[in-house]
């Protein structure tokens, strides 16, 4: 089933077109990639799906039905890039109060981040005030923030800036579970890495228009450049270039990019007719960042990928 469904989205400011028509679909309890550079349009988008911005037309739908700003946000939980905490008040206070304002009694508000602190190792923070955290605790205070009324659909933007790898897995493994346990999440992000260990499906926009959507694995075969790793600690001194050329060598292995037409077997056929031991056979593919800086940029092979979805 969709949680959420977005339908030919736009919203211009002044001349600039924010958001181009974006339309996406993002199955419930999934971790759905929002990706984009800088100005891509990616918090514009977000602001219009939290109910934030209204959009100059198109149709934001919530489990079938039409989204409604007062009576559906309180399904949300947006912990948005930029840190919108109180910095005189002490941080228990404050996520009690906040998880109030989102519709819990203060009973089952005290026992939600009581339990997410204990969670977060943050404890011993109930009495601090905000503008004592660093940046990685007011980030963790943050995420409590947006989870702690157990909204269905959480958005994060940028969740994991200012956290130390110790803490940045804390927050993933707490990610990892929310989603297990059904809620759904939209991860908000310009690090590739990040994207292609944690989500299940992707969309990439760049200046207010989508370019890409589709799950991870879809997306890397759709650029992969038939390129292997073979594990060979010898070459002879003549292999065919019809079949291959050499892309780069190193002691224990050889990277070789297939000539069209050719097939794994051929390869294998190849370097085994050379009398030579292959340790290992991988195909490698792109990573999103080399697929993100492809796109963006508009190389070639962006161009071509266009031309072949056409």
């Amino acid at each position: 089933m969709d949680i959420l469904e977005v339908k030919n989205l736009k919203k211009h400011f002044a001349n600039q077109k924010a958001v181009d028509d974006i339309s996406f679909n993002i199955k419930e309890g999934s971790i759905f990639g929002l990706l984009g550079p800088n100005g891509a349009g990616k918090t514009t988008l977000i602001r219009m799906i939290t109910g934030i911005f209204y959009p100059d037309s198109g149709d934001i739908f919530l489990r079938g039905k039409r989204f409604d700003p007062i009576n559906d946000v309180l399904q949300l939980g947006y912990m948005p890039e930029e840190r919108g905490l109180y910095k005189k008040m002490k941080i228990g206070e404050q996520a009690l109060y906040l998880a109030q304002l989102k519709g819990m009694t203060y009973k089952d508000a005290m026992t939600s981040v009581k339990e997410w602190f204990v969670r977060l190792e943050m404890q011993s923070w109930w009495n601090k005030k905000v503008e004592d955290l660093s940046k990685g605790m007011s980030q963790k205070l943050q995420f409590v923030i947006t989870v702690a009324h157990n909204p269905k659909l959480i958005i994060l933007d940028e969740p994991f800036s200012g956290l130390d790898p110790v803490n940045a897995n804390l927050i993933k493994d707490e990610i990892y579970r929310l989603a297990k346990n059904g809620a759904t999440i939209i991860f908000s992000t310009h690090r590739m890495e990040q994207v292609e260990e944690i989500c299940d499906h992707i969309i990439l926009v760049n200046k207010g228009q989508k370019l890409l959507d589709g799950t991870v694995e879809k997306i890397k075969q759709d650029f992969k450049e038939h390129l292997f790793r073979v594990g060979v600690e010898v070459l002879p001194e003549q292999l065919s270039t019809h079949i291959f050329q050499i892309q780069k060598h190193t002691s224990d292995s050889v990277l070789v990019k297939l000539a069209e037409g050719v097939t794994n077997n051929d390869v294998i056929r190849h370097f085994l007719g050379h009398q030579l031991q292959i340790n290992s056979f991988n195909e490698v593919l792109p990573s999103l960042n080399e697929i993100f800086i492809k796109l963006v940029e508009g190389t070639p092979a962006a161009r071509a990928f266009d031309n072949a979805k056409a």
